[in-house]
C-alpha cells in the first residue's frame, strides 16, 4: 500500500511545477523579438548565445497580431526587446511601451536604418516600417542587433556573437547580389509594382522599381479601399499595362481578383510572403529563403 505524501510537501512540489512549466521561464539570458522576421535575423546573431523567443506566429500579420498576458510579462521579463518600430507592431504598442517603462532595453530597427516615407498612396509624410525589403539595410540591422545583444544581454560569448553576424552578413551581401541579377531581366517599361497595400518601397529603392499603387492605398492591411480608390488604381493598370498584382499570403486576395478582372490588360495575381515568414518547407522558411523566392516570382511575374 502506497504512502501518501503530506500535504504541505505535495503543496511545494506542485508550486514548483507550475514555475517550472510556466511561459517564459528561462534558465539563461531571453531576448524578447516582436515579429518572425526580425526573428530569424536576430536567431542568427544570437546563435546559441541566448534564448530567442518571437511574439509573432509564423502566418500572421505584423500590423495587427496580439499576444497574450503571459507573452506580455514575457516581454517585461526580457534582457533584450527587438522591435521592427515605424508603427510596425500596432496590435502591441502598449507592451513595447509598458517595457520600456520598466527599464526593459529596447532595440527598434526601423528607426536605426535610414528610414524612408511612403512613396505613393494617402501615407505621403509617414514613415514606411517595411525595412525587410532591402537585404542591404537587414544588413546594416544585424550590426545594430549585434552590438545591442552585447551590451545588454549578460552571459555571453560576444566574440562568438560577432563571428554570427559576420557569417550572417555574407550571406546577407549574397542575397542582394541574386535579387539584383534577378531583377536584371526585367525591362525597364516593365519595373512596375502593385501589392495588395504599400508594402515595397525598400525594395523599390534598392533596385529600380516603380511602385504604382496599391489595392489598399495605404501602408497598413488594416485599412480598407474606397470605390474611388479602386477605380483610379484599375486606370492606372490599365494605362501602365501592369503585368502582375503581387498579393501577400497571409491576406485575402479577393480584391486584387477583382481589380485583375476589371484592367483592361492581362494582369495575374501572384501570391508572396511579404509581411510574415512562412512555415518551414515553404519556401519563406527563413528570411534568406523568402527574399529569394519573392524576387523569384517577382521577376517571372514581371518579365
Amino acid at each position: 500500500m502506497r504512502r501518501l505524501l503530506p500535504l504541505t510537501l505535495l503543496t511545494a512540489l506542485a508550486a514548483l511545477s507550475v514555475t517550472a512549466c510556466s511561459p517564459g521561464a528561462s534558465d539563461g539570458p531571453v531576448v524578447v523579438v516582436t515579429t518572425n522576421i526580425l526573428g530569424d535575423v536576430v536567431q542568427n546573431v544570437v546563435g546559441d548565445q541566448a534564448d530567442v523567443k518571437v511574439l509573432m506566429p509564423r502566418g500572421a500579420d505584423p500590423h495587427s497580431f496580439e499576444i497574450s498576458a503571459s507573452d506580455a510579462a514575457r516581454v517585461e521579463r526580457a534582457d533584450l526587446l527587438v522591435s521592427n518600430g515605424l508603427g510596425l507592431e500596432e496590435g502591441i504598442g502598449k507592451t513595447v511601451d509598458t517595457a520600456r517603462s520598466e527599464g526593459v532595453p529596447i532595440l527598434q530597427v526601423g528607426e536605426a536604418v535610414r528610414p524612408i516615407e511612403y512613396r505613393s498612396g494617402k501615407s505621403t509624410g509617414t514613415m514606411d516600417p517595411h525595412i525587410w525589403t532591402d537585404p542591404d539595410r537587414v544588413r546594416d540591422a544585424v550590426a545594430l542587433i549585434r552590438d545591442a545583444v552585447i551590451e545588454h544581454v549578460p552571459e555571453i560569448d560576444a566574440g562568438a556573437v560577432r563571428t554570427n553576424s559576420d557569417s550572417y552578413a555574407r550571406q546577407l551581401e549574397e542575397l542582394t547580389a541574386r535579387m539584383a541579377d534577378r531583377f536584371a531581366t526585367v525591362p525597364a517599361d516593365r519595373r512596375k509594382l502593385v501589392t495588395n497595400h504599400h508594402v515595397f518601397g525598400y525594395l523599390a529603392e534598392r533596385f529600380g522599381f516603380d511602385t504604382v499603387g496599391a489595392v489598399i492605398p495605404s501602408g497598413t492591411t488594416l485599412a480598407s479601399p474606397s470605390a474611388s480608390d479602386l477605380s483610379d488604381l484599375a486606370a492606372t493598370i490599365t494605362a501602365a499595362r501592369v503585368p502582375a498584382i503581387f498579393v501577400d499570403s497571409s491576406q485575402p486576395d479577393r480584391l486584387a481578383q477583382v481589380m485583375a478582372s476589371e484592367a483592361g490588360v492581362p494582369v495575374d495575381v501572384v501570391s508572396l510572403f511579404t509581411e510574415s515568414l512562412g512555415e518551414h518547407g515553404s519556401g519563406a522558411g527563413t528570411y534568406i529563403e523568402m527574399m529569394d523566392s519573392n524576387s523569384l516570382a517577382i521577376a517571372e511575374g514581371l518579365a
